[in-house]
């Protein structure tokens, strides 16, 4: 048996622990010694064992009460039980397994058996468990393909029918448009391609990082340089809302990441930055050393999220894709491809925010390999 595996033995008898005990380290299995069920159930609120080794008899809470509040609990409902009974009743046996037990052994205990019951519900546990992590694996990938081809019908689809809906006027009126009307259409169109090949790019680029074939070239890249490329590529989509955008980031200051990656992240987060921030706002960009990581923290004064929004941010089953102060459209894949790009560059993604006073991202990347 795997010599990680983990099985709690709970016994109000000194001795029995010490039997369990050494026979289960003995046969590689690691145990956790506990001699009444309240000190069970604190210690469950730490450490998730995979098997119990549970006394039905015990005072003051007995194993069939234990039980119960493991079965009633969603963290701990899964773990197997084996009842230890020294009791060769037929009713309490049929009462635990009816409880939720797996199986029971009855004292005095026979190694050979306790052994075979217990490598036999923790292999049984095991795959239970590989089964459920596959489930959650095609479900995240399902869910995945889900939203690859909602952007693609939904998203990149309003955008195309904006430019051709632009064309088609500018074609069929441009003898009567007047010079300020066209410049008008013209600059809708340019900010619509804009958002298409952003769009774009996020999505191969996601498209990519699902299927392992991103390529990751790590570099020292100077912060400041990429702050003020991506502040250039996004002003015009500032400037539209008379949005002030303010970069307090030293000069000297390198990270060790993928400059691609990187650029789409900080690209992003300014971008999601605008779009929630109400005309006339701010969005302050400042760094800090930490050790051997450099903190980048992207601020605005936008509408901000409640604690329910912010845990729905990064994850691809779910579509938090919200409208922005001018009514702007996302597809919600932004923050999903920041959290996998820095961590991807061995960093990490926090938020901190509240509603109605605006949003705080904080990055953190290596200041070298």
């Amino acid at each position: 048996m795997n010599k990680q595996s983990l099985v709690l033995i709970v016994d109000d008898n000194p001795q029995n622990l010490k039997v369990l005990g050494n026979t289960l380290r003995e046969n590689q299995v690691s145990p956790i010694l506990v001699k009444n069920g309240a000190d069970a159930l604190r210690l469950l609120k730490r450490k998730k064992p995979d098997l119990i080794l549970l006394d039905i008899m015990m005072p003051e809470m007995d194993g069939f009460e234990v039980c119960k509040h493991l079965k009633q609990n969603a963290a701990t409902k899964d773990i197997p039980i084996i009842f230890l009974t020294a009791q060769a009743e037929r009713e309490s046996i049929i009462k635990g397994l009816e409880m939720g037990g797996v199986d029971y052994v009855s004292k005095p205990f026979n190694t050979r058996e306790l052994m075979a019951r217990i490598n036999t519900h923790l292999e049984l546990k095991a795959a239970r468990d590989t089964i459920s992590l596959q489930k959650e694996a095609l479900k995240q990938a399902n869910a995945a393909k889900d939203k690859f081809f909602s952007i693609i019908s939904h998203d990149l689809g309003n955008l195309f029918n904006v430019l051709i809906g632009f064309g088609s006027v500018l074609l069929k009126k441009k003898d009567r448009l007047t010079s300020e009307q066209t410049k008008e259409f013209l600059e809708m169109m340019l900010e619509s391609s804009k958002k298409g090949h952003n769009l774009l790019t996020n999505l191969l680029a996601w498209s990519k990082s699902q299927s392992n074939g991103i390529i990751y070239n790590p570099t020292l890249l100077n912060l400041r340089q990429i702050v003020n490329e991506n502040l250039e590529f996004i002003s015009n989509y500032a400037s539209s809302k008379n949005i002030t955008i303010s970069a307090s980031v030293s000069k000297d200051i390198t990270v060790f990441a993928d400059k691609n990656m990187f650029n789409t992240v900080i690209r992003n987060l300014l971008s999601n930055a605008i779009k929630f921030t109400p005309d006339n706002g701010r969005i302050e960009i400042s760094s800090d050393l930490k050790e051997n990581e450099v903190e980048i923290l992207i601020s605005d004064t936008g509408i901000g999220m409640s604690p329910e929004d912010i845990d729905k941010l990064f994850r691809i089953d779910i579509n938090p894709s919200s409208i922005g102060t001018a009514k702007e459209k996302g597809s919600g894949l932004g923050l999903i491809l920041c959290k996998e790009f820095i961590e991807k560059n061995g960093g990490s993604i926090r938020v901190e925010s509240e509603v109605g006073k605006g949003s705080q991202f904080y990055l953190r990347l290596p200041l070298r390999e």
